[in-house]
């Protein structure tokens, strides 16, 4: 019996086999590694892993799905039956560290992302197909009209590279937008910050994106004891600040809050 897509799941499966193998090939799985794919659906990618290694994790949550996914494949899918947002990844990274690997529902993605933070010391590297929107911001230079706090936030402790576009016809049922896989690998000397308070910043800093900093950013950060006239020009708008100085902004709020506690 074919499976209906389920809207509230944000299903959209992968179906050109071209699509597919170029996935696989970039993700290059070698035999010991322990990939985890995420939303494994009706097992396109699945598949073609397979292919290359002799077994591998994934976590669905949609049962009927889970159901066929253990029939099909048997002892070599370790399956966790669940929302992956509710996840303990550590608990399967106690051995080595993870390979990441997805086709994304769209309305989950950035949420779990932003999770996905929580476990980037047991993570080798992530690659992920998302909406291209999400992509482009994942990937923006500051300056560009797509830098935003997502971007800021996936640069601070991410290698990210956009790999290629992937049209709506090579999904059943076609998305109502361009799609793109991206790869994330997690910095080799990362901030030694805590992403809350990146993000805390990044949200006063982007809150009013079309205005000037010294009248939204600066003076959130003066009254937090942190002084930013030397990092940031006043008629700078949050697009135009640098990952890197947004990092050490964050930095000094944390020392400042270290400070004082």
């Amino acid at each position: 019996m074919a499976h209906v897509a389920r809207k509230r799941f944000g299903q959209h499966f992968l179906c050109d086999r071209s699509v597919i193998e170029a996935i696989a090939s970039a993700i290059d799985p070698k035999p010991g590694e322990l990939l985890v794919e995420i939303g494994p659906g009706l097992a396109a990618l699945t598949d073609a892993l397979l292919r290359r290694v002799p077994t591998l994790t994934a976590i669905e949550i949609d049962r009927d799905l889970a159901a066929r996914l253990r029939r099909r494949y048997g002892d070599r899918l370790e399956l966790i039956e669940a929302d992956v947002l509710a996840v303990d990844l550590r608990a399967l990274a106690a051995q080595r560290r993870m390979r990441l690997v997805g086709n994304l529902p769209y309305n989950i993605s950035s949420p779990l992302l932003v999770r996905l933070l929580d476990f980037r010391d047991c993570v080798a590297d992530q690659h992920f197909m998302l909406q291209k929107e999400v992509v482009d911001r994942i990937v923006s230079a500051h300056g560009c009209a797509a830098y935003g706090r997502l971007g800021v936030l996936l640069q601070a402790y991410y290698e990210v590279e956009a790999l290629f576009d992937v049209p709506p016809e090579a999904f059943d049922p076609p998305p109502r937008v361009d799609s793109a896989v991206v790869r994330m690998l997690p910095r080799q000397q990362p901030p030694e910050l805590e992403p809350p308070v990146l993000s805390e910043l990044l949200a006063a800093a982007f809150g009013k994106r079309r205005k000037m900093l010294r009248g939204t950013l600066l003076p959130w950060l003066a009254a937090r004891g942190v002084d930013a006239q030397t990092l940031i020009e006043p008629t700078a708008r949050a697009e135009d600040v640098p990952v890197e100085v947004y990092v050490e902004l964050a930095s000094r709020l944390r020392s400042q809050r270290l400070a004082r506690s």
